[in-house]
């Protein structure tokens, strides 16, 4: 074999599909395609900060630490479960998260039933009248 008949760089296309100006013009294809540098940081692939990049990690730092510190504050001065319950924003049972709407529920159920068979036990009017509880026509005119 001598050198004049071998070519000494290979130059077949790498993709049998692209070749020739497609290939070349892919990458600008490509480039043309990619998301704008704002949408990159809206939805935060891309940190939205005017700072060096080298200080950017420290920054981020500061940022998580001062969050942090905020909602140790918060919490620090959040109300004790008893006052909450005065308030009527937790309720007063004890039970598990998950039962507490079954539990309201029955209480409910239970207050309707205990109010029906209060209703059904009620004396008559003509036992009030009797008693002076109750006048005999109170929208009569005299």
């Amino acid at each position: 074999m001598t050198s004049e008949t071998t070519p000494i760089v290979d130059e077949t296309p790498i993709s049998p599909i692209r070749q020739g100006a497609e290939r070349r013009n892919s990458l600008e294809k490509h480039l043309q395609h990619r998301p704008e540098a704002q949408d990159l940081k809206n939805r935060h692939i891309l940190l939205d900060t005017q700072t060096a990049p080298a200080l950017q990690a420290k920054a981020l730092e500061l940022e998580r630490q001062r969050a942090t510190d905020n909602l140790k504050k918060g919490l620090q001065h959040r109300p004790d479960r008893e006052t909450l319950i005065e308030r009527n924003i937790l309720p007063e049972s004890t039970a598990a998260p998950a039962l507490q709407g079954h539990q309201k529920e029955l209480e409910r159920h239970m207050r309707a039933d205990s109010l029906e068979k209060n209703l059904q036990s009620r004396p008559a009017p003509e036992t009030l009248i009797k008693k002076g509880i109750l006048e005999e026509d109170p929208l009569k005119e005299e």
